[in-house]
């Protein structure tokens, strides 16, 4: 049986999908959309600038989802997630909680260090946590914090991102944790959804597919560059941000660097800094699955598609199976 809050999830969601907060491109518009089409939705706190501005998304958010629901009792919208960097050098942090706790944000998702007097913040109001994590020892200590959910950013995934394959990872964290977990890294269609669910995630982490949305704050250059790249245009670097991360090439080059040859120090940036800001501006965030990218869409028809990818792939697995079963008895 699955997890109460997976069970819960998935009644409230029509694809088993987590959209990734993404810093500067997601904002009220792209996760009301998000929630609108049945995923969940996310969208950054430090996005609000300046902070005073949360306050205001949260209400817009809100009210627009509370519309949604009136409009059509019938139709699936899904809850959204707030994510929180949980850094030392993220000054917001706890105003930004505050405003969470007044609007009973139902998800939180946190990033960087394990969110331990976080967790209990949240649960006040009875919110989740899901936690990101990179390595197993991460994902030890996001549990040992109390969170509800973990998401493992794998290779491949875009922005700040692991180095373990998706393989590697899901396996050993099971073997610590029979919760909620999404798994990100190069995830753009549904049968993708589909293969993140077979391999024992409860759900899919995607971020890129969603820049190529026309709802994503990302500037048109952005969502173009996506469109034209392929995986050997990401670069995975430390560089830009102190945290590897993978960002598109040729965004690299045009900020005046050479992607070949960027400094092997890495870059004090502090979170939710004006200089962290201009640097996620400048060099433009994607994963390896922009090479499968091919149009900038609306959410509503992305989440369709993928949907039917889903649903056609898990068929056709099926009834192969059920004709090489049949053939061999």
């Amino acid at each position: 049986m699955p997890h109460p809050l997976v069970t819960s999830l998935y009644q409230q969601t029509t694809l088993p999908v987590i959209a990734a907060p993404m810093f500067i491109v997601s904002g009220p518009e792209l996760l009301i959309a998000q929630c609108a089409s049945g995923i969940v939705g996310s969208m950054p706190a430090l996005n609000a600038r300046p902070q005073s501005q949360l306050a205001e998304w949260l209400a817009q958010i809100e009210e627009s989802l509370r519309a949604l629901r009136g409009r059509d009792p019938s139709a699936v919208i899904s809850p959204y997630a707030i994510n929180h960097i949980i850094h030392g050098t993220n000054t917001r942090l706890d105003a930004d909680l505050e405003v969470c706790a007044r609007f009973k944000v139902p998800y939180i998702i946190t990033s960087l260090r394990a969110p331990d007097d976080v967790v209990q913040t949240v649960h006040a109001w009875g919110g989740k946590v899901f936690h990101d994590v990179t390595t197993v020892r991460h994902a030890e200590k996001a549990l040992e914090a109390g969170v509800d959910g973990l998401i493992l950013v794998c290779a491949g995934a875009g922005g700040h991102a692991g180095a373990l394959s998706p393989f590697a990872l899901l396996n050993e964290v099971r073997r610590l944790f029979d919760g909620p977990v999404a798994l990100a890294g190069a995830i753009t269609h549904g049968h993708d959804v589909l293969a993140a669910r077979a391999m024992g995630a409860d759900f899919a982490y995607m971020g890129t597919r969603f820049i190529a949305s026309e709802e994503a704050r990302a500037v048109a250059a952005h969502k173009q560059m996506i469109v034209d790249a392929r995986s050997s245009d990401i670069v995975y670097t430390p560089y830009f941000s102190g945290i590897p991360a993978n960002y598109l090439r040729a965004s690299i080059a045009a900020a005046g660097y050479d992607p070949a040859q960027l400094p092997q120090q890495k870059r004090e940036v502090n979170a939710g800094t004006d200089d962290e800001a201009k640097a996620w501006r400048d060099v433009w965030s994607a994963g390896q699955g922009a090479g499968s990218i091919d149009t900038v869409l609306p959410m509503a028809r992305i989440v369709r598609e993928l949907r039917e990818e889903y649903q056609a792939r898990a068929m056709l697995l099926s009834e192969e199976f059920s004709s090489a079963t049949a053939g061999a008895i």
